[in-house]
């Protein structure tokens, strides 16, 4: 359970660490105080629920597709996320094709090196 606890807090964390760094690099790209908690919350919640199924979909189409499920994922919950939050906003075609490498590199890396220094000392206890 503490485990458990902690990855969806390191989740969060790499998630806004990815949001925020994204929207300091791209200039169409913003976050809003306060809003953006509830923006990184959609979102961690929709990449969580969005990238199994779609990994699946796409496993079922084409196995060549496999390796993108992760960015399709996030272009989803990046989407979503913009629509119903005033957290995050993304203008412009090539702002959303890099916001999403972004995005999902970002968060990826701040994920594992969040991982790595907070879940070294953590309980097993799952």
């Amino acid at each position: 359970m503490t485990r458990s606890l902690i990855r969806v807090g390191l989740s969060l964390a790499g998630n806004a660490i990815g949001l925020l760094l994204a929207a300091i690099i791209l200039d169409k790209m913003e976050v809003d105080g306060a809003s953006f908690v509830i923006a990184v919350v959609i979102f961690t919640v929709l990449t969580a629920v969005l990238e199994p199924f779609v990994s699946k979909v796409v496993e079922e189409r084409s196995g060549l597709l496999q390796s993108a499920s992760a960015l399709i994922a996030t272009f989803l919950s990046l989407v979503i996320t913009v629509l119903v939050s005033d957290g995050l906003n993304i203008e412009g075609a090539f702002t959303w094709v890099i916001a999403t490498v972004l995005v999902w590199l970002l968060t990826m890396i701040a994920g594992v090196l969040l991982a790595k220094l907070l879940l070294k000392d953590a309980p097993s206890n799952n």
